[in-house]
């Protein structure tokens, strides 16, 4: 039990949220993982019930999404799509988070009852920070007109001063002027 709550940390959920065609989403092997079951039996189960996921709640990623996100990462040797020994043949399902709240009502064991109350946990507490740090930018931004505005001044000031003392005398000595 103890390597299920290890897995189940809002921490390590966080780790496999990926940010693909403006949504959070979660992909059918790190799902399976999450739940402890095979991939292949999660989209099983997925297949039986797809009129429960719409293309908001699910989708397969294209060929060139697999491949860029792959070179991202370190995964399988076998290419999407090509014969290989091992690995993913074929590019992966993502999961919205209105899907993963669709698989609790296919996948009924304990497990999958506290994986997706951790899920669903982690998706709030990202969608938080995601607004703190919204409001964040948005003060950051407040902040450096209000700034931009006194220090164009405090500039402008100092230019002023440094043509002042130009035309005034310049510092230094001339060469080929003797002092006298």
């Amino acid at each position: 039990m103890k390597e299920l709550s290890v897995v189940t940390t809002s921490d390590f959920i966080a780790t496999k949220i990926l940010f693909l065609r403006d949504e959070k989403v979660l992909l059918d092997a790190d799902l399976a993982l999450l739940y402890g079951v095979e991939t292949k039996r999660l989209k099983e189960a997925v297949k039986r019930n797809s009129e429960r996921f719409p293309d908001d709640f699910m989708f397969q990623l294209t060929k060139d999404e697999w491949l860029n996100l792959r070179s991202q990462t370190a995964s399988s040797s076998s290419p999407a799509g090509k014969a290989g020994w091992g690995g993913t043949r074929y590019p992966p399902f993502a999961f919205t988070e209105q899907g993963v709240a669709m698989l609790s009502g296919i996948l009924n064991s304990p497990r999958a009852v506290e994986t997706n109350i951790a899920i669903m946990r982690t998706f709030v507490a990202l969608r938080k920070l995601m607004e703190t740090n919204k409001d964040l930018a948005a003060k950051i931004r407040q902040l450096e007109k209000k700034y931009d505005q006194r220090f164009k001044l405090v500039f402008d000031t100092i230019q002023k001063l440094i043509k002042q003392e130009r035309e005034i005398r310049p510092i230094g000595f001339e060469v080929g002027k003797r002092n006298k």
